[in-house]
C-alpha cells in the first residue's frame, strides 16, 4: 500500500485506561467513530490475532487484523481488505488498495495528563478528508475520557 501517514497527538487529563476504555467500548467508540463515517462500529473482540472490521450503516468499512493490544498503551491494526454491503473483500482493486495499511495508538501517561498518538496510513486521495476528521475524533475522544 502506498500510503501517507496522518500522525496526530493529543493531550488528555483523564488517566489512560480512561482513554482506553473510550478508544475499545462499544458506547464510545461509536460515538467518535461517528466523526468518519455516520452509524460508524467496530466488530471485534479486540484480542491480539483477531480480525476487526470497522463498517458504517451502509455496510461498508475496512477489515484487518489486531496485531498488537497492550492494555493502556498501545493498539495496532493492519489492514488487509474491504467491506461493502456486508461482503467482504479481499482481492479487488480497492481492496489492495488498503491491504498493509496500519492503524496505531499509543498512550504515554505524563505527571497530570496522558498523550495519545494515532498514526494512521491513508491514501493520497482521502489524506486531507481523513486528516480533517482525525482532528474531530481526537477532540470527541478528549472529551469522552475528561467527562
Amino acid at each position: 500500500m502506498e500510503a501517507l501517514i496522518i500522525k496526530k497527538n493529543i493531550e488528555i487529563n483523564a488517566p489512560a485506561n480512561k482513554i482506553w476504555d473510550v478508544l475499545l467500548q462499544d458506547e464510545y467508540n461509536r460515538i467518535w467513530f461517528a466523526e468518519f463515517s455516520p452509524g460508524a462500529f467496530a466488530e471485534t473482540t479486540w484480542q491480539e490475532g483477531s480480525k476487526v472490521i470497522f463498517k458504517d450503516e451502509s455496510g461498508s468499512g475496512i477489515i484487518g487484523t489486531i496485531v498488537a493490544n497492550q492494555i493502556g498503551k498501545l493498539l495496532s491494526i493492519k489492514y488487509n481488505g474491504i467491506v461493502k454491503a456486508n461482503v467482504e473483500d479481499y482481492d479487488s482493486e480497492e481492496a489492495q488498495g488498503v491491504k498493509g495499511g496500519r492503524e496505531i495508538y499509543r498512550l504515554t501517561e505524563n505527571q497530570d495528563a496522558t498523550q495519545l498518538d494515532i498514526e494512521v496510513d491513508m491514501g493520497e486521495e482521502m489524506y486531507e478528508m481523513m486528516a480533517g476528521a482525525w482532528d474531530k475524533a481526537l477532540q470527541k475522544i478528549k472529551e469522552l475520557a475528561e467527562a
